[in-house]
């Protein structure tokens, strides 16, 4: 699931390509009867006034909380996309071929990064003033997307319960602490994952921090040592501005708004290494994966220690 770096990533690319252009048309294949009556637009309804609103919007910007994509137009209206899963958002051209039915969408240039087999899976596309369209590719079909009001977006029932975001100056290391003791007995992987108590840490930056902190991800916050938790909190808000900087994480499905792969798997001291040496110098452990608390975690059993 793309995280904070990726969202983040996605929302810069937006700023920089999709500003000031209305949108002329939408088309999306999104249905699912377990949807119908909920206010995104795998219910027809919803979609059906969805598009109806939004035509001739303008787009003023876009901007991230916690993991979803917020589009702003004018209108006093905002597109909420949540990628979940397997979802990302790219801008180019396309074409719509309706003798194929699935996949009707390609990418009009078929040797650049848009023709990528990840990219071809396209659910809802907004055609743009521009002649090109901004699209979501999600495979598995999982992600969400709703309209919001701009003025006062955190009242929306979407955003209303998530944590505070762990990048600006605001989140000092009291907040970041009061926030994990709220679950003084959780497991700190699973409690690092919880978006009511920190807005956009996932699987991949969850992992990495703890290694770096040499925290075990099933001890409970409230065993862990203070000196520990000091190096936890910048271990955050570091392995998070790596990912931004270089491009999130293309481990899975992820690419950015060209369609492009992120790099920052090839930074992974944990994610995804099970069986391979500890990166740790002077440490002899292996890298190994346990489902914490129904996910997925990698580290290293010598120097992450259990705080129990």
């Amino acid at each position: 699931m793309p995280e904070l770096p990726e969202v983040q990533t996605t929302v810069n690319g937006l700023n920089k390509n999709v500003i000031g252009l209305s949108i002329k048309d939408v088309w999306t294949d999104y249905r699912s009867v377990s949807h119908v009556g909920k206010d995104n637009i795998k219910d027809k309804i919803f979609f059906a006034n969805f598009r109806r609103k939004i035509l001739g919007k303008k787009i003023l910007g876009a901007s991230r909380r916690a993991k979803n994509v917020l589009i702003h137009l004018s209108g006093d209206l905002t597109v909420l996309i949540h990628m979940k899963m397997t979802g990302h958002i790219m801008y180019g051209q396309y074409v719509f071929n309706k003798n194929l039915k699935k996949d009707p969408w390609q990418a009009a240039e078929k040797d650049g990064p848009l023709a990528d087999p990840y990219n071809r899976h396209l659910h809802l596309v907004f055609s743009l003033s521009s002649k090109k369209q901004l699209v979501l590719s999600d495979m598995r079909k999982f992600a969400k997307v709703t309209l919001i009001e701009s003025k006062n977006p955190e009242e929306s029932p979407h955003l209303a319960n998530l944590g505070p975001e762990p990048l600006p100056k605001e989140f000092t290391y009291a907040v970041f602490k009061k926030q994990i003791m709220r679950r003084p007995n959780g497991r700190i992987k699973n409690v690092l994952m919880d978006q009511e108590l920190i807005a956009g840490i996932g699987n991949i930056y969850s992992d990495e921090a703890l290694f770096r902190a040499h925290i075990h991800p099933e001890s409970h916050p409230a065993k862990i040592p203070e000196k520990n938790l000091k190096l936890l909190y910048p271990a955050i808000k570091g392995v998070l501005k790596k990912g931004l900087d270089f491009g999130g994480d293309s481990t899975s499905d992820y690419r950015n708004i060209k369609g492009e792969r992120g790099k920052f798997q090839a930074e992974h001291h944990v994610y995804r290494r099970a069986g391979k040496p500890c990166p740790k110098k002077g440490c002899k452990g292996k890298i190994v994966r346990k489902v914490v608390g129904g996910r997925s975690a990698h580290f290293c059993p010598v120097h992450q220690k259990l705080f129990k």
